[in-house]
């Protein structure tokens, strides 16, 4: 059956309902340019989603050169055909008219354009007196999780063996550090226990500060057909605004913002108390149960209750939820990762499936999600300061593999000390330390906490900055160099989302202009700074993504993260796949510890570990006597309150978010008509008790003030808890007269507010513990708020809010019915897209 919706209006789409071990029933959804049907797409190219982290498989269509439209891939195990809001519309941010398209540099204080000889020679020059004068720890790198595997690895190699810094992080570390270090904390290692598939088979599923109908709304998709099938799961949503899926939860917990170890605790106290445990496994498979028992001893859901402002019935009936489950599926994202005591919050998450032994079958496992389309692969391939193939820094034989690998000497990589995590790379910058900060694909002059600084250092005349992106976002128009950048589409490499499940993404057409892979740009540099291994050959030994896919494979060979068994054909031919894919494990690997912990023995494991609560390391003394046989670790943490709490001048807590139909800071989604209408301003969120005490009205101008910054927006009254504010982080000022910071207007920017603090363990900012104060500004005459009324952020009183809608522009096909082959189509075979530095300039429209 083909029906044709209003994607913005209705972005989940039709349920096509299925049951308990049961595969997910397909349904292609496709969006085409006006006027144009499949019969006139001349190439489908391979693709997979870049603008969430759910890795959603789809086809690009291509007409005369240019990008005409998406479907998604019926064939592939993580969508089975679906696209979201963001897939099906996104597509038109590559043709935006400003896109760059020529190198800039700072002449008299101004950006002007250039060549690439000029712009990259600066660069080196720049680089090389640094190196001289100042040693490698006078560079920085901070990178992106969107950028492609063979990139990431790229530049660790740059990094690592060719400068020598240990100052190299990604922006995943504002948004699933934490995911990292809990799966490390727990199990020895990084790597998602659990598949997407599990949802197919789990009758329990909870979502932990995880609103996946607007993070993942793919995933939600397949959840809602759940729900809507035989035997559906029971769900419980963590959560202090009613979204989505605390609409659909048998129950639903909003907590106080920064409480969630107490809550946390709670459930575990509950699940001990109750004796709903697995003991066989714990006894097989565990270290620590006795130190967590007795921590959570006194952990009662009335203790909890008066901390989280939770009644304590709807405490034990979740954890009821939890221990009544045959098979437990939990889900983590920013609620949790982005607060108070992140990475012991999410360990606790771990250590309840640990408790229940629901780990390793279908159904049972937890998703430690991530919230960028690559950020596995920048954790993979150590750009975001870990060493590639989750090895452990401070093991001497896994530098030594490295070392070997690279053919350099050990000492050449820096491990003297922990990786600079990104907020630390900040403050060198800002101290004068790091000399040079190369940032790619990421845009910290809106991203990071607390704006006027980081506009300030960014400013400063000591830095020299390289920015290397596909728009004049706002940090790319504070650097001294900036470097055109192609995207998604316009260049081949692969991608692995936040199940493993890696997908090849071909490049379809010409990046705009002068515009070069972000692969070429790093290749040209290391060419041009001349790195050389230990024998005198180049560093760098590839020239193209399939020889750099290649030398990550033997970098990966034999670690947790193998991906020995892929190749470009392959993924061409199947589509996604998830690691570790080896000969012994040919079609991939569906879920991990099938057979107990695999990577946790002392000189296997990817760290030794930290205190949840101070962050203090764990010498590999002490991690060898708690864990010699290389169990999970049953990790307890003590509940501490947040470091910024409520007063009389600050009432009020402030958690920051996202919205469905946005991405990061806009810099794409702000450029696709259909999402741009959809939530086209920022807005703040209020509870109905809270606005009726401060006789406050929908769509009233009100300003919100932390200690640190001011943010204008419209007053949205919604179901959120009392006591909260909440303001969606996307919205900068590239699209305002003030191009880098606040005009007279006043501030847009929610991190204009938050605070400079981070988690102690996976040295996370936290965005979600502020106080703050609300002012009213002016009435709103009757102009509603801006936010859309599909998604958490729907008002309390819908009959006072016109619906959001997308119109025809927004329409597309969904078909429950394509046929006996869907993905077959014009598909000629894929244009050079070798990419290196010497061919990126040829063949440009």
């Amino acid at each position: 059956m083909r029906r044709r919706l209003d994607r913005i209006a209705e972005p989940w789409g039709d349920r096509t309902p299925y049951g308990p071990g049961e595969p997910w029933p397909v349904r292609r959804d496709t969006h085409l340019a006006d006027g144009l049907t499949e019969r006139d797409v001349q190439r489908w190219v391979p693709a997979a989603s870049l603008l969430h982290s759910n890795g959603d498989a789809m086809d690009v269509a291509v007409r005369d050169g240019r990008i005409v439209g998406v479907r998604g891939r019926v064939g592939d195990r993580v969508n089975r055909g679906r696209l979201g809001p963001k897939d099906l519309f996104g597509w038109q941010a590559n043709r935006s008219g400003d896109r760059l398209t020529a190198p800039l540099v700072r002449r008299g204080g101004q950006l002007v354009e250039t060549d690439w000889d000029t712009a990259m020679g600066e660069v080196v020059r720049r680089s090389k007196e640094l190196l001289e004068r100042h040693g490698p720890g006078s560079i920085g790198f901070y990178t992106s999780g969107q950028l492609f595997l063979e990139e990431y690895y790229t530049l660790a190699v740059i990094a690592r063996a060719g400068i020598g810094t240990g100052h190299l992080d990604g922006n995943t570390r504002l948004c699933t550090a934490t995911a990292a270090e809990a799966l490390k904390e727990t199990f020895g290692c990084d790597g998602q226990p659990a598949s997407y598939r599990d949802v197919d088979h789990c009758d329990a599923l909870a979502l932990f500060g995880h609103n996946m109908a607007e993070t993942q709304p793919v995933l939600w998709m397949r959840v809602l057909d759940r729900l809507a099938g035989a035997a559906p799961p029971r769900l419980l949503c963590v959560d202090p605004r009613p979204t989505p899926v605390a609409a659909r939860a048998e129950v639903h917990l909003a907590p106080l913002v920064g409480t969630n170890v107490a809550l946390l605790n709670a459930l575990l106290h509950e699940v001990v108390r109750t004796g709903r445990l697995d003991r066989a496994f714990l006894d097989a498979h565990t270290v620590g149960f006795d130190e967590l028992a007795a921590n959570v001893e006194r952990c009662t859901p009335r203790w909890a209750s008066a901390i989280c402002d939770v009644p304590a019935r709807e405490i034990e009936r979740a954890a009821e939820l939890l221990g009544d489950a045959r098979a437990l599926l939990s889900t983590v994202l920013q609620g949790v990762y982005q607060s108070h005591q992140a990475t012991a919050a999410a360990v606790q998450v771990n250590n309840l499936h640990l408790l229940r032994g629901m780990l390793g079958r279908p159904g049972c496992g937890v998703l430690q999600m991530n919230g960028q389309p690559t950020a596995q692969n920048t954790r993979e391939c150590g750009a975001d300061g870990d060493l590639p193939g989750f090895r452990n820094w401070e093991n001497a034989s896994h530098v030594a593999e490295l070392a070997e690998l690279w053919n350099v000497e050990p000492e050449r990589i820096p491990h003297h000390g922990p990786p600079t995590p990104a907020m630390q790379i900040f403050r060198y910058a800002e101290q004068g330390s790091i000399g040079l900060l190369w940032i790619s694909g990421t845009n910290p002059a809106v991203s990071l906490p607390e704006l006027a600084r980081i506009r300030r250092l960014l400013r400063s005349e000591g830095l020299f900055t390289v920015v290397q992106d596909i728009y004049p976002t706002e940090t790319a128009l504070l650097a001294d160099v900036v470097l055109p950048a192609a995207t998604w589409a316009e260049k081949t490499g692969t991608f692995t989302n936040a199940d493993r499940t890696v997908h090849l993404c071909e490049q379809a057409v010409e990046p705009p202009g002068g515009a070069r892979s972000d692969l070429a740009i790093l290749l040209d540099y290391a060419r041009r700074m001349d790195f050389r291994d230990r024998d005198g050959d180049p560093l760098i030994g590839w020239d193209d993504p399939p020889s750099a896919f290649a030398a990550w494979q033997r970098c990966s060979a034999g670690r947790p993260c193998d991906y020995t068994g892929l190749s470009y054909p392959r993924l061409r031919e199947s589509g996604g796949i998830q690691w570790p894919c080896t000969a012994d494990a040919p079609e991939g690997t569906e879920r991990l510890y099938t057979d107990g912990i695999s990577w946790a023995a002392p000189d296997r494991c990817e760290t030794y570990g930290r205190d949840l609560v101070t962050g203090a390391a764990v010498s590999e003394t002490e991690y060898r006597a708690l864990n010699p046989h290389g169990r999970a670790v049953l990790k307890a943490a003590e509940y501490l309150p947040p470091h910024e709490d409520t007063d009389e001048q600050y009432p009020l807590q402030l958690t920051t978010g996202r919205t469905l139909y946005h991405f990061h800071t806009r810099t794409k989604t702000g450029r696709v008509p259909q999402l741009d209408a959809a939530a086209p301003e920022v807005w703040v969120e209020l509870s109905a008790a809270e606005a009726g005490r401060r006789d406050l009205r929908e769509g009233d101008l009100v300003e919100v003030g932390t200690r640190r910054g001011t943010v204008r927006a419209r007053l949205r009254i919604t179901a959120i808890r009392d006591g909260l504010l909440f303001l969606p982080f996307h919205y900068g000022y590239w699209d305002t007269p003030g191009r880098t910071g606040p005009g007279p207007e006043g501030g847009r920017a929610a991190n204009e507010t938050t605070v400079t603090d981070w988690d102690p363990v996976s040295k996370q900012p936290l965005y979600k513990t502020a106080a703050a104060r609300l002012t009213l500004l002016a009435r709103s005459a009757g102009t509603p708020s801006p936010a859309p009324t599909t998604t958490a952020s729907a008002p309390a009183d819908p009959a006072a809010v016109p619906a959001t809608t997308g119109g025809p522009d927004a329409c597309a096909d969904q078909r429950t019915d394509p046929g006996p082959d869907p993905d077959a189509g014009p598909r000629p075979p894929a244009a050079d897209t070798s990419d290196t530095s010497d061919t990126a300039e040829k063949d440009i429209p």
